[in-house]
């Protein structure tokens, strides 16, 4: 978990109900791959992990609500059966007796996948979507199922920022963030189709992920724009995060299980169009984070996009639009009554999308795809900023995710980390972008960044 003093998770903010503190000692600070090694090694057995895990996930969900409620038996035989195995002879895998939890959109066999919506309460799949499959087949754990936006869309749920509960955690990715930032799991899959993984990570102050698009499967996963939904996970860092990726990622994708840039990277210090929307202390606190890195040694060539990626985030909107309103069409026929207010009168505006507009969409995008890749050619990555600032106050939003929609559009891997904190004292982070498929050069250039600007806070 990550703590700085005086105000991070667990510790007391004025006005607002704190987490439990989490001892100085305690196992669930360790990196997700030291806490596979340690149960491989057979220090650690995989019960008295999931044991801790769930301790601490049931002392901080009265304030943090992260969880879509949590099954010890199932939880804890999972872990018997894991430690028996290892106990014969198994090989362990690479992410061995690790807790995960996973977005309630994504299909987990015995749990509900409930969609952040009644419409599926007591929904049960009857088989794992392909990301769970390939988490077992590692030896992880299905910790339990995280909390989402309804539909994943924006209107927001019952999760709360572990920094401070009287904001936001973003979302749609809710109970994912804020889970891993308040030292409840290593480890967390979401999903994004504008800025779910990355802008939930950054109000959290945690490292999120979002490979390519098409790296990770999305078989057994709400889907409702097929041509944005890009599955991606939340840690600690940009390691873990990295290991985790390499056991989901699909044949034909290369992310590997340990990066490490063999150089200095080259950044382009991105201004999009929606700059005008940062705030003065992210602003200040991206520009101060900038400058460190240059002056660790990397090059940094200051940009902004050309004006033919002005309309990106009307392209990304007519999109996600078109298909969503199709994919709910039939669930708004059986169950409008019971879709948010906010939902349903989306839904009623993006049907009125021309399917002309839509064709003309898909075609803008694929030409900013490959301008952005002209652009990126003689870089490793962008640094840009994932939020306009810290996690906003109150839980009637998940914040604007309009930092993130441009590089969602153009399916490139995306990683932001924690960089500092704006002025309520709630994490600020930095986006570091890369070219599509090449996710291995984003997550080294985003292990050096870490590694320069050091630890922002423990």
């Amino acid at each position: 978990m990550l703590v700085r003093s005086p105000a991070g998770p667990g510790c007391a903010i004025a006005g607002a109900p704190a987490l439990p503190d989490l001892a100085a000692g305690s196992a669930l600070r360790e990196s997700a791959i030291r806490l596979a090694e340690r149960v491989a090694a057979r220090e650690l057995s995989a019960l008295q992990l999931a044991g801790m895990c769930l301790a601490r996930a049931e002392a901080c969900e009265p304030v943090l609500h992260a969880f879509r409620g949590l099954d010890r038996s199932r939880l804890l035989d999972q872990a018997r059966v894991l430690d028996e195995a290892m106990a014969a002879g198994a090989s362990p895998g690479p992410l061995c007796g690790v807790p995960v939890g996973v977005k309630d959109i994504i299909d987990a066999q015995g749990w509900e996948t409930g969609m952040g919506s009644p419409i599926y309460d007591g929904h049960r799949p009857a088989a794992d979507s392909t990301l769970v499959a390939k988490l077992r087949a590692a030896g992880a754990l299905v910790f339990a199922k995280t909390v989402t936006s309804e539909f994943a869309f924006m209107h927001p749920r019952e999760t709360r920022n572990p920094w401070n509960p009287l904001h936001t955690p973003g979302g749609s990715s809710s109970g994912s963030a804020a889970a891993v930032a308040a030292g409840c799991v290593p480890l967390a899959l979401g999903t994004q189709t504008n800025g779910s993984v990355i802008r939930p990570a950054a109000f959290c102050g945690v490292v999120g992920f979002k490979p390519s698009l098409g790296a990770l499967s999305t078989s057994g996963v709400l889907s409702y724009s097929p041509t944005l939904d890009q599955p991606g996970c939340h840690a600690r860092s940009v390691a873990d995060v990295a290991r985790l990726a390499s056991v989901l990622v699909k044949p034909g994708f290369t992310i590997s299980a340990a990066v490490e840039p063999a150089r200095a990277p080259r950044f382009m210090a991105v201004r999009t169009s929606v700059w005008p929307r940062i705030s003065p202390q992210a602003a200040q606190v991206f520009e101060a984070t900038v400058s460190r890195i240059a002056q660790a040694g990397a090059r940094i060539e200051p940009r902004e996009l050309p004006p033919e990626f002005d309309d990106a985030l009307d392209v990304h909107a007519t999109l996600m639009g078109f298909e969503a309103a199709r994919w709910f069409e039939p669930l708004r026929a059986a169950h409008r009554s019971r879709l948010s207010a906010w939902l349903d009168g989306y839904l009623e505006r993006a049907s009125g999308i021309p399917e002309p507009h839509y064709r003309e969409a898909l075609a803008t995008r694929e030409s900013l795809r490959q301008a952005f890749a002209g652009l990126l050619a003689e870089h490793d990555a962008v640094l840009t900023p994932p939020a306009p600032g810290e996690a906003p106050s109150g839980l009637d939003t998940t914040g604007d995710p309009s930092f993130c929609t441009i590089w969602t559009l153009l399916g490139a891997p995306a990683v932001t980390l924690p960089c500092g904190f704006g002025p309520a004292g709630l994490p600020l982070g930095l986006q570091v972008v890369g070219s599509e498929c090449d996710d291995d050069r984003v997550l080294a250039s985003a292990a050096w960044v870490e590694r320069a600007i050091g630890p922002v806070y423990r």
